[in-house]
């Protein structure tokens, strides 16, 4: 392994519940293409003295998630057209102290929808956060027509909903069936209160036509698992992370990684 010294670059993620995927993914790539570059995961009681960190000790990236996705915006330079068009953030880079927010979220998701040949039907998202925006915004870009926001949050589900000319519910009861079932809600993610929980119920698996799972931890959440079961085909978060992290990797280091090495760097993050 490379020497760490004064000159190498570090780039960092802050997250509520840190993880080695990020941290393994950047520094395996980071070695492949012979790169001064080292890579941490971090979490933190206060996202504003975090992010005067990454301005004043010159860290060169920084990956943002929930909960903070939205409360950086205040705490950066620039917004790009990724993060601003859905005011969410997930990656900053620091330019020399001018910290520039992009949202490489939107970025996956979007491609993963034409990759998958997602079927342009009705569809519904569950959330109405960070998460929830980026993928509400690449359905409408990738041509899905209106859909339904599904939030228990009376303020935050309404106006995610009516930005982009949706409908909202409170409960995911009625769904189209054969629709598309987007999940961006923590619910199933690994060591959180609702690890082992569906966000929905099964009839509405059921009726789904395509699930997607944004959640990245477990690879196979549970309602990954009711969806195969059920003869589903899905779209995990395990892909996402692994699309929106070599657009990261690449606005931090300049390089862009080949797909076969981002599929081995994602292979290797999760062993």
């Amino acid at each position: 392994m490379r020497d760490i010294t004064k000159d190498t670059r570090l780039c960092i993620s802050l997250s509520a519940r840190p993880t080695n995927i990020g941290t393994r993914f950047h520094n395996h790539l980071y070695e492949v293409l012979d790169l001064d570059f080292v890579y941490k995961a971090f979490t933190t009681t206060d996202i504003a003295a975090a992010i005067a960190g990454v301005r004043g000790l010159g860290i060169r990236g920084c990956s943002v998630s929930m909960p903070w996705k939205e409360d950086v915006i205040a705490l950066v330079d620039e917004m790009t057209p990724s993060a601003d068009a859905i005011r969410s953030v997930n990656t900053i880079v620091n330019d020399d102290g001018r910290l520039v927010a992009y949202n490489t979220d939107f970025i996956a998701i979007r491609a993963l929808l034409d990759t998958h040949e997602v079927p342009r039907t009705s569809c519904a998202v569950l959330g109405a956060g960070g998460m929830a925006k980026a993928c509400v915004a690449a359905l409408k870009d990738a041509g899905f027509g209106p859909g339904t926001v599904v939030a228990r949050n009376t303020t935050t589900g309404p106006a995610l909903a009516e930005q982009y000319g949706w409908s909202w519910a409170s409960s995911p009861e009625g769904l189209d069936d054969g629709a598309l079932l987007l999940n961006a809600t923590p619910v199933g993610m690994a060591g959180g209160p609702a690890e082992h929980d569906l966000p929905v119920g099964e009839d509405l698996i059921g009726a789904a036509g395509t699930v997607f799972d944004v959640v990245a931890l477990p690879s196979r959440t549970p309602l990954l698992r009711a969806a195969l079961a059920a003869g589903k085909p899905v779209i995990t978060g395990a892909e996402v992370i692994a699309l929106q992290a070599a657009e990261q990797f690449a606005l931090y280091t300049g390089v862009r990684p080949t797909p076969e090495q981002v599929t081995e760097a994602s292979r290797i993050s999760r062993a």
